[in-house]
């Protein structure tokens, strides 16, 4: 009979006939300690913090929850017993050292300007020395104990407008042997940019402009036709890359967003005639898109 009983009971909780019951749990009360280190120590201080929370009686706190709410805690405590800290810190170092990938971006920010050394070069250049250890292989201290930088892949991009690859100091050019230019944003580009990530800018504004009821759609052509004002905007003035759509959309909807609150209830179709209605004059007068776009 207590065999029937449970498994009555069991297939009930199985099947969320009891999620509303109310259950008293004893859990356990994580008390965590910060132990400040000296740089260089972090590994001690993790191994003081370890000892330190094992010592003395767990604490535990008594809490009523329906079955539903109690489920994910129980369910969370019983995984946490199963883990073992030390192999998932030894397999996280392992897997950083001979897995790891650092992308270093604006790199040509710390390069020096010029021939003249002057105060802003020398700062540059003590961040480039304060790099170089890193990227020829050394043992950096973190908190979850030493990792070894010597299998590491370090990638760094800029875009050198005002200094040359060649600007950097000897030694931390040749750490990085291969160099690779890559080409400008083509009118294609921006057209993928524009459709395929889910996160693009038009549905970025069709989401914003639905917030005030107002659905906005936009056509294959306008779509062609503002990668392609994109894409002139930047051979003629600095080249931003995609950065450029965020101006040329802006400036393309700024009437109709303003306006949205009063149009509730109403379809916008963006097709190329209304791209060239807005932005049709900017993109031909240089000195207005200068500014503008």
């Amino acid at each position: 009979k207590e065999t029937e009983t449970r498994q009555k009971l069991r297939r009930q909780l199985r099947n969320g006939e009891l999620d509303g019951r109310e259950i008293e749990l004893e859990l356990s009360a994580s008390v965590s300690m910060d132990i400040m280190t000296p740089p260089g120590m972090e590994e001690m201080g993790q191994q003081l913090r370890q000892m330190f929370s094992s010592m003395g009686n767990p604490k535990s706190h008594k809490r009523t929850l329906t079955i539903k709410a109690a489920r994910p805690q129980l369910v969370e405590e019983e995984a946490a017993k199963l883990v073992n800290e030390d192999d998932i810190r030894t397999a996280a170092i392992e897997a950083c050292e001979q897995n790891g990938i650092v992308f270093i971006d604006e790199i040509d920010k710390v390069a020096k300007r010029g021939g003249n050394m002057s105060g802003g070069d020398v700062s540059r250049e003590g961040v480039q020395r304060d790099l170089l250890p890193l990227v020829e292989g050394s043992n950096v201290s973190t908190k979850y104990g030493t990792v070894k930088t010597d299998h590491i892949l370090f990638i760094a991009s800029g875009a050198f407008h005002l200094a040359k690859p060649s600007d950097l100091i000897p030694e931390l050019q040749g750490r990085f042997p291969i160099r690779v230019e890559l080409s400008a944003l083509s009118k294609e580009d921006f057209v993928r940019i524009l459709t395929e990530p889910k996160a693009a800018l038009t549905r970025q504004y069709e989401a914003l402009l639905q917030t005030e009821g107002v659905a906005l759609d936009f056509t294959a052509d306008a779509v062609d036709r503002l990668a392609e004002i994109a894409a002139q905007v930047n051979e003629r003035q600095e080249n931003i890359g995609a950065r450029r759509l965020h101006t040329v959309l802006e400036r393309l909807l700024d009437t109709l967003s303003y306006e949205a609150p009063d149009r509730d209830g109403q379809k916008v179709t963006i097709d190329k005639p209304y791209v060239d209605a807005h932005l049709g004059e900017l993109v031909q007068d240089p000195d207005l898109s200068r500014y503008i776009l």
